[in-house]
């Protein structure tokens, strides 16, 4: 049995803060499922959260509610090599590549940046199912002032190799709104790329559609303080709407704290669809074509 057979090995914790606080692990309940199958355009297989099952398992469960085809993003070396790896062993996921913004002041302090890259662009080029670039961008959020000079350089490196291979660009913008856009304004954007997990207001909204954007949503427009993310969704056009977990981060009402996956993004998708008031249907037809044409389609 392969590693991407096999499922997750790095834990959530590994991943993130430790903010002190206990979490409930267990999994919550499935949803109805959806009327018409969705992509869930941005998830971490390889990262793991409560009782985590095999990869397989976790496809088959997204499957069974409307979810059966993923992206999985692999944000890291470790994730990105597994990403592929993944993508090539299952029908139901294509990968994307990158260095999180947040990893490449760690590889450039160790003098590692420039290796690290050069392994990004050979894996992005290395099959067919590789089909983003990302996530990179900018998070001024985790990253101080001494290392947002080397965060620039990474976002502006990985939009030339996406560019150069023809790749899906898709960007972690933390709190970085108007010098993720600065960036590639002056980089020139790739023919396709996704504000992931986007987090802006209204007007921010309105600069990245201008721009050619899609907007991909995740289980954050169910919070309750999140409005003005609301409010950029209602003026997002269905053409350039996606959905995504982020899992296992981020997981929608009712279950905010516990761990996120692919089966629960009918919860998401219902949520959008009374902010957009649109037809359930309708908005997961329109949510599935608009997914093939930012990543390429054809899988």
């Amino acid at each position: 049995m392969s590693t991407a057979e096999q499922g997750p090995t790095r834990s959530r914790a590994a991943t993130e803060e430790k903010s002190g606080a206990r979490r409930d692990r267990e999994r919550p309940p499935a949803p109805e499922p959806l009327p018409h199958p969705v992509v869930d355009n941005h998830c971490h297989l390889d990262i793991a959260d409560g009782d985590w099952t095999a990869t397989a398992d976790a496809i088959a469960a997204a499957a069974a509610v409307g979810v059966p085809r993923i992206v999985q993003i692999g944000c890291d070396l470790p994730g990105a090599r597994w990403a592929v790896q993944a993508a090539a062993e299952h029908d139901a996921l294509i990968a994307g590549v990158a260095l999180h913004p947040n990893e490449a002041p760690r590889l450039a302090a160790a003098g590692q940046l420039d290796a690290a890259l050069e392994e990004i662009e050979r894996l992005a080029a290395a099959h067919d199912k590789v089909r983003a670039v990302g996530e990179t961008g900018l998070d001024t959020f985790r990253t101080g002032e001494d290392g947002r000079a080397v965060q620039e350089e990474s976002f502006r490196r990985h939009i030339d190799i996406a560019k150069r291979l023809g790749r899906t660009l898709v960007i972690h913008d933390r709190d970085a709104h108007d010098d993720v856009l600065r960036i590639l304004d002056e980089e020139g954007a790739p023919e396709r790329w996704v504000m992931h997990c986007f987090s802006g207001d209204e007007a921010f909204a309105r600069r990245c559609l201008d721009r050619g954007a899609h907007l991909s949503f995740a289980g954050t427009v169910t919070f309750k303080n999140a409005q003005a993310l609301r409010d950029a969704l209602a003026i997002t056009p269905l053409d350039r709407v996606l959905v995504e977990t982020d899992a296992p981060y981020l997981t929608p009402t009712p279950y905010r704290g516990r761990p996120n996956a692919s089966y629960l993004v009918p919860l998401t998708v219902r949520a959008m669809a009374e902010v957009l008031d649109a037809d359930l249907e309708e908005l997961c037809r329109a949510i599935d074509s608009t997914t093939e044409t930012a990543f390429g389609g054809g899988w």
